[in-house]
């Protein structure tokens, strides 16, 4: 089976307008890209970013007249210039399975998708399928975190979560030998897939606890993780500053990465007056810090 694909190219404050319309006319689906270059990469508390140069397409039936929209979309702002196109069919979900494949991470850590074999059977091998929540290993900061939790979990450690999204951290930890691991996150989408994905890996509840940031037990961890890794962004790191120190042990590690190089050192001021911050790894833009609480 096709489908017809109608593509155009708008303003930010046309595509209310254009999504609007193209839904009205039986378009399956809407989506907005960007179409100008310009990351969004820290949207405000309750805000719902969007480029300023948008690429606006819609998925239609192959038996859909669309000489009608088309002639509709000539007269409203920003819809002038559309194009229509035929979009072949394909098994959609193997053309996207077969550009995933295995990520190694320092030597003993592999992220592996469910339907390939892992490529080191002795080393450890965490199942993790890309879906909704964020985390699968293939942004840098991911990586950088997988990387240097590598380095860092003993056997018989506490690590915190904080942000867990997707668990990959949080279940990287656990199969590393932490022994008590608690996975924090204010979304309830993430939490599920969290607690998904650590049955898929057979980690224990016992091992690993599921919680929202108002919910986990404080008294409990306050003091006493060996390891806290938060990957998530410069504003809220910086926010969440004294919950994360107060978390560690002495002794014990703190990682934070989602920050861009150019907002390193802003973030390693803000922490001085807690904890010293240095640079554990750098991959593309993003970096990832390390401090250590003194025993």
């Amino acid at each position: 089976m096709s489908w017809l694909q109608l593509r155009l190219a708008a303003a930010r404050e046309h595509a209310a307008t254009l999504e609007t319309t193209l839904e009205d006319a039986g378009a399956l689906s809407v989506t907005l890209e960007d179409d100008g270059d310009e990351p969004v990469l820290e949207p405000a508390a309750g805000e719902t970013p969007l480029w300023g140069a948008l690429r606006v397409t819609g998925l239609f039936r192959a038996d859909s007249d669309l000489a009608p929209l088309l002639e509709r979309l000539r007269s409203l702002p920003g819809g002038g210039g559309a194009r229509v196109e035929i979009l072949e069919d394909k098994d959609w979900e193997r053309e996207w399975m077969r550009h995933y494949r295995p990520m190694q991470f320092a030597d003993r850590l592999w992220i592996c998708p469910s339907w390939q074999s892992p490529p080191d059977p002795t080393a450890i091998n965490l199942l993790l399928d890309p879906g909704l929540a964020f985390g699968t290993g293939t942004h840098a900061t991911t990586a950088l975190c997988l990387t240097a939790l590598a380095g860092l979990i003993a056997d018989g450690d506490r690590v915190v979560d904080f942000g867990c999204g997707s668990g990959i951290l949080a279940i990287a930890a656990a199969r590393l030998g932490a022994t008590r691991v608690l996975a924090i996150d204010n979304d309830p989408q993430a939490l599920r897939a969290t607690e998904d994905n650590a049955r898929r890996n057979a980690v224990a509840d016992a091992v690993l606890a599921v919680c929202a940031p108002e919910s986990y037990p404080r008294t409990d961890w306050r003091g006493s993780a060996d390891v806290v890794v938060a990957n998530i962004l410069a504003g809220p790191l910086a926010v969440l500053r004294d919950e994360l120190c107060d978390l560690l042990a002495p002794g014990g590690h703190l990682l934070l990465a989602g920050l861009l190089d150019t907002q390193a050192d802003t973030l390693i001021g803000h922490y001085a007056p807690r904890l010293e911050l240095r640079e554990r790894g750098r991959r593309e833009e993003w970096v990832c810090l390390e401090g250590r609480r003194d025993t």
